[in-house]
C-alpha cells in the first residue's frame, strides 16, 4: 500500500525502469525470475557497451544461470546471473570470504552475500588471468552479474565447450601436466587457490583447458588455502589416475608449492 508521495514517486520511477527494460531486445531471452535490481544491473551493463544481445541459457546450476551473449562489435561473451533467490548461498559460502585479507568486512545480508561472491570471482578471474593462468577473460561486473569471454565449442557457436568430466581427451597426460602448471601458476604467481578444482570446473575447448568457477578461489593467506590446495590437488590427480595417467603422488606437488611460496 502507498502511504505517501516519495512512494508514489518511487513506484512511477519504477514502472519507467521497468518499461526501458522491456523495450530493449537486451532482455528478451531472460527469464522472469530474475529480480528488478538483476534487471537493471543488466541494463546498466548495456548502456556502458558491455552487453549489446543475449541469446539462451547455455548452462544452469543451483547458484548461477549462465547466458550467451554478444558485445556491441559482435564478440561473444558469458554473462553469468547468479540467482538472488537460492538458498545455496546460505551454504558454505562464508568460510571462502571470511579470513580472505581482501574482504575483511562481509556486511550482513543474504543480497549482501551474492553481490559480494560475484565481486569476489571477477576479482580473482582478474588476478588469474593476469597471472597468465588460461581462464575466461573478466570483462565486468554489476551486482549479481558477471560478463566474461564465452569459452566456446569449436565446432558450433553459441554452444559452450565442453566440461573435462565429458570431454574426449587425446592425450591425458599432456593435460594432466597442463593442469598441474596452472596450480602451480595461480598459487605462486597469482596468489591463489582454487578451492574447488576439479573435472567439473575445466573446460576443455579443442587441445585448450580453461579453469573456471573462481568464485570459491582465495588468497593464499587464507587461513583454509593451505587446505583447499591440497583437495584441489587430489582432485586433479584422482581423475586422471582413473584415465590411466601415472600421476605419482599428489602429496609431492602440494609440499613443492607450500614450501616454495
Amino acid at each position: 500500500m502507498i502511504h505517501d508521495v516519495e512512494d508514489i514517486e518511487a513506484k512511477v520511477t519504477r514502472i519507467k525502469e521497468e518499461k526501458k527494460v522491456k523495450d530493449s531486445q537486451l532482455f528478451e531471452v531472460v527469464e522472469e525470475v530474475f529480480d528488478f535490481k538483476t534487471l537493471m544491473a543488466l541494463y546498466a551493463l548495456l548502456n556502458r557497451g558491455v552487453i549489446s544481445r543475449m541469446y539462451g541459457v547455455v548452462a544452469t546450476g543451483k547458484e548461477a544461470r549462465i547466458y550467451w551473449a554478444q558485445t556491441p562489435e559482435g564478440e561473444d561473451i558469458a554473462v553469468k546471473i547468479f540467482l538472488v533467490q537460492t538458498a545455496e548461498f546460505r551454504r558454505n559460502r562464508l568460510m571462502y570470504i571470511r579470513g580472505d585479507p581482501r574482504f575483511r568486512k562481509v556486511k550482513k545480508g543474504f543480497r549482501n552475500i551474492i553481490d559480494l561472491w560475484c565481486t569476489k570471482e571477477f576479482i580473482n578471474l582478474k588476478r588469474a588471468y593476469k597471472a597468465g593462468v588460461r581462464v575466461p577473460r573478466p570483462y565486468a561486473k554489476n551486482y549479481n552479474v558477471l560478463v566474461m569471454e564465452f569459452i566456446g565449442d569449436p565446432e558450433e557457436r553459441g554452444k559452450p565447450a565442453p566440461l573435462l568430466k565429458e570431454a574426449d581427451l587425446e592425450n591425458p597426460e599432456e593435460a594432466f601436466n597442463i593442469l598441474k602448471g596452472f596450480i602451480e601458476k595461480l598459487y605462486l604467481d597469482a596468489g591463489l587457490v582454487h578451492g574447488d578444482l576439479s573435472e567439473y570446473n575445466v573446460m576443455v575447448r579443442g587441445n585448450e583447458l580453461v579453469l573456471i568457477d573462481f568464485g570459491s578461489a582465495v588468497d593464499i593467506r587464507h587461513p583454509l588455502a593451505a587446505d583447499f590446495l591440497r583437495r584441489d590437488i587430489y582432485n586433479v590427480y584422482k581423475f586422471f589416475q582413473k584415465l590411466g595417467v601415472e600421476a605419482g603422488s599428489p602429496e609431492e606437488l602440494y609440499l613443492k608449492l607450500t614450501s616454495t611460496a
